[in-house]
């Protein structure tokens, strides 16, 4: 028995022993580790100018609700005030009140008659815009429903692409500051932005191909969030490209892996 037990003993040293080494072996033919270029990327919107068209659901349901109200609501001041001088009229005609300043002052009658006059000059703004008629992708007044995003041609390798604005971090920066200059870099001061914190919203990475790679495999981009302050008189210089997109045409423009890191922080 006490010989059974020490062989068992001798079995387990040596595969202790067994794995150290492959363990000593595996860590010494381990490969360096890969670095990799950091970049900071800014996601600019330009928020909603009007509300979105209401569905037909939608319509149906507001009508209801404006029914409801009206049969449960009180009768406002024009209301009342028609109804005191109709009664005035009523009595002037049959001689019991004299004809006085009070029955030659404008009624309600005179004011909702000039209230609708005036509303029926009114002609709202079109919802389609003649950026939206001419497909003009670098106007901001396009879309006014829904929200637009910043993309600026960037050249990687050899080829240009529409991105979002993304610049190489530097050392002694802050990823924001980063963003920051970035966004001044390629757009100039006349863009106005507030950023949404100081931490990144989304994150993408990618290899440079094999010919252009010499200390970095790659690079790692952390996007942050952005809204416009108010309509930019021009943006970057002459030469630079850039376009508004919808969500919609952003799936279209973008490369599928990128636009579905960039999906992923999309309102």
């Amino acid at each position: 028995m006490r010989f059974l037990t020490n062989r068992a003993v001798a079995n387990v040293a040596r595969l202790l022993v067994s794995r150290a080494a492959s363990t000593q072996t595996g860590s010494t033919t381990a490969k360096p580790e890969q670095r990799w270029d950091l970049y900071a990327g800014v996601l600019v919107e330009r928020l909603p100018i009007v509300s979105k068209t209401l569905e037909p659901l939608e319509v149906s349901f507001k009508d209801m609700l404006s029914q409801i109200e009206l049969e449960k609501s009180l009768k406002s001041n024009h209301e009342l005030r028609k109804e005191v001088e109709k009664r005035q009229l009523e009595l002037l005609k049959a001689g019991k009140i004299d004809l006085d300043s009070e029955a030659l002052k404008q009624t309600a009658q005179d004011l909702e008659d000039a209230y609708n006059d005036e509303y029926s000059k009114f002609k709202p703004a079109p919802r389609v815009t003649e950026a939206d008629r001419k497909n003009d992708t670098q106007s901001l007044e396009r879309k006014l429903e829904e929200t637009l995003v910043l993309l600026v041609e960037q050249k990687l390798g050899n080829k240009n692409h529409f991105l979002l604005p993304q610049g190489l971090h530097k050392a002694g920066e802050s990823l924001r500051e980063t963003a920051e200059r970035t966004l001044k870099e390629y757009c100039g001061d006349s863009l106005q932005v507030t950023f949404y914190g100081n931490a990144p919203v989304g994150f993408y990475k990618y290899k440079y191909p094999a010919e252009a790679r010499t200390s970095t495999v790659g690079a790692k981009v952390f996007f942050f969030r952005s809204v416009l302050k108010q309509k930019p008189g021009s943006i970057g210089n002459s030469k630079l490209k850039h376009k508004w997109l919808s969500q919609g045409e952003l799936q279209k423009q973008l490369n599928d892996s990128y636009y579905q890191s960039v999906s992923q922080f999309l309102v």
